[in-house]
């Protein structure tokens, strides 16, 4: 590239940064400040790391904004996502290790079992929608604590199960409970960590994951063939409780509103000033709050985003005097002093811009949340991640239906070992995906001139290609043809755990880089996806196994596998393209979202 390209590529800086410059592309960013520095002088009042990369999002000076946490309080937050993540994923796996039990004594079918495991990937799917608007409005803590006590009464009716209603019904609560899994821990992690870090945290997100879905049935497992099956929902119910009481008094908000703070970027930005009114190329600004103004076209038809943003700020367009005088200072955070514990521990933070109860705004944030299903990186998010899931329950269904008989005639703590190669697996797919990737993206950006785009970490999505499906083929036909060597079944599901850590990963990790400011709603649709194609597929699994067999469904399976991960290579190719293409849409709905 010419420097001539070059020069006009970083030009105006700014438009890595200011969601309002009209060539900012979400998911695309600077992460090197020399380069910036280059173009602008040095002191461009940009907070860095120690290595020079840019810090995304700029964070305050307030000691209580979470990315100035420090490292002891950072990472005892993280832990604690990381434990709800696994224990929720755990017990939302628990339920296989009754099968036997529940069919022998109480008559309760494997097809209702299947039911109840579809009933249970609803209430992960569409919990996520119902409880999300609860951190926009109330805080991040209060979601936990909701899913938590949901999961707690789950746990206790499946622990006294008697009849299908019993074994059905129950999943639904415990699948609410894993519902903060789904969305509000990637938010919480958002909150606390910056973008450039957000890959390795993820990792760490998806092992938690991987640990509780296959340890979860092992455990489980053990807990039915030493003791009695009821005494998995007992100690799930033990374990809740304890956990309810330490969210309570160790779980500090996170929730910020980072936009009526000075940061590094409300610093950087080169402005034209009108009294307390601020221009920034063609940007009409109220500190953070902007309206799009064309001085070219002003007699024109404004466009979709410049509508929107004058809903919302419609006493803006109206007469600039009157703007002017309603303008506010940002808070300089360094004047703060840290928050008193019961603060940070309070179970309810009420939004800046919470309006009495906010029964109002939460249906309209339940509604701007389906606005993200507008966005492609969104579903390819959700195909990737909610795939994994439905292998899962295809390879449980087998694990549960074949191996008890003969010639295996595993007990119910051998079947549940299975999972320790899958684990294994995921945990390597974890590591790939997640940490390497973290130096990839890095090095690739410098290769680049210091530009960052989402799409880096689709390479990853390559390995997948092979390996799952051939994970896919080893299982189902070493099961179908009845092979007692455990060591080709085994290495299989190694490689079906590999596609699992490696896929969800970059699934998550593509759509909070594509789009950082919108990673609730993102989350939200994503699991809607993933939950509700999971659940189609685990009412239909059994059905398919028997019309077409093992060996050739899983040849099938291995088929669809393949094909859904080669959507990374159009993704890669037009990813940037659809993010240029739905930029107008996402400000638009970060605007709404912190309008209403």
């Amino acid at each position: 590239m010419s420097s001539t390209a070059e020069s006009e590529e970083y030009f105006d800086p700014t438009q890595y940064t200011d969601i309002y410059h009209k060539d900012y592309i979400p998911g695309t960013l600077n992460l090197l400040v020399e380069k910036v520095d280059d173009e602008t002088g040095p002191g461009s009042g940009l907070k860095t790391n120690k290595q020079g990369m840019i810090l995304m999002p700029q964070p305050s000076d307030s000691p209580n904004d979470p990315l100035n946490w420090s490292f002891w309080r950072k990472s005892w937050h993280f832990f604690l996502m990381a434990y709800i993540t696994a224990f929720t994923a755990a017990t939302s796996n628990m339920a296989g290790a009754a099968s036997d039990y529940l069919l022998d004594n109480y008559g309760i079918t494997y097809n209702e079992q299947d039911t109840g495991a579809g009933v249970l990937f609803l209430g992960i799917g569409w919990g996520t929608l119902v409880i999300a608007p609860f951190a926009n409005l109330y805080g991040r803590k209060i979601s936990y604590l909701i899913c938590i006590t949901l999961g707690l009464f789950g746990a206790l009716w499946f622990g006294v199960t008697n009849n299908s209603s019993d074994a059905i019904w129950s999943q639904l609560f415990v699948g609410i409970s894993e519902s903060c899994a789904e969305a509000q821990v990637q938010l919480s992690l958002s909150d606390i960590f910056f973008q450039h870090q957000l890959g390795s945290v993820l990792t760490v997100y998806i092992m938690a994951t991987s640990i509780g879905t296959f340890l979860g049935p092992l455990i489980a497992g053990y807990i039915a063939d030493l003791t009695w099956f009821r005494w998995a929902g007992f100690a799930a119910l033990i374990i809740s409780f304890a956990t309810l009481v330490v969210f309570v008094v160790g779980c500090e908000e996170t929730y910020f509103d980072r936009s009526l703070y000075k940061t590094g970027l409300t610093n950087f930005k080169s402005r034209e000033t009108y009294g307390n009114i601020t221009e920034v190329d063609g940007i009409l600004a109220k500190d953070d709050t902007v309206v799009t103004v064309d001085e070219k076209d002003k007699e024109k038809k404004p466009s979709e985003l410049q509508n929107v943003l004058s809903q919302v700020y419609s006493n803006a367009n109206d007469n600039i005097d009157d703007f002017a005088k309603d303008n506010l200072d940002l808070i300089d955070g360094s004047n703060e002093k840290i928050k008193s514990y019961w603060k940070r521990m309070a179970i309810i933070t009420p939004a800046s811009n919470l309006r009495g109860w906010g029964f109002k705004q939460y249906f309209q944030y339940l509604l701007l949340n389906m606005k993200m299903f507008a966005f492609p990186a969104v579903w390819l998010s959700g195909l990737y991640w909610g795939w994994q899931d439905v292998l899962l329950s295809f390879y449980l269904e087998i694990e549960e239906d074949n191996y008890y008989d003969s010639p295996w005639n595993y007990s119910d703590a051998a079947v549940a070992i299975m999972n320790v190669p899958t684990l294994i697996g995921a945990v390597v797919g974890c590591m790939y995906a997640g940490f390497l990737s973290d130096y990839f993206v890095v090095w690739l950006s410098k290769k680049r001139g210091g530009i960052y785009e989402a799409e880096y970490r689709l390479w990853f999505s390559i390995a997948v290609f092979f390996i799952s499906p051939a994970g896919l083929l080893m299982f189902g036909i070493a099961t179908a043809k009845n092979f007692t060597d455990w060591r080709v079944a085994y290495v299989g599901l190694g490689f079906i755990g590999f596609g699992w850590g490696c896929a969800g990963d970059i699934a998550m990790a593509y759509l909070m880089d594509a789009y950082p400011e919108m990673v609730l709603e993102g989350m939200v649709c994503t699991s809607l996806i993933n939950n509700n194609l999971a659940c189609i597929f685990t009412f239909t699994c059994a059905d398919w196994l028997t019309a077409s067999g093992i060996q050739n469904t899983f040849i099938a399976l291995a088929v669809l596998t393949a094909f859904f991960t080669f959507l990374a290579w159009p993704m890669y190719v037009f990813g940037k393209r659809a993010r240029k293409w739905s930029k107008d849409r996402y400000v638009a709905c970060i605007a709404l979202r912190d309008g209403f």
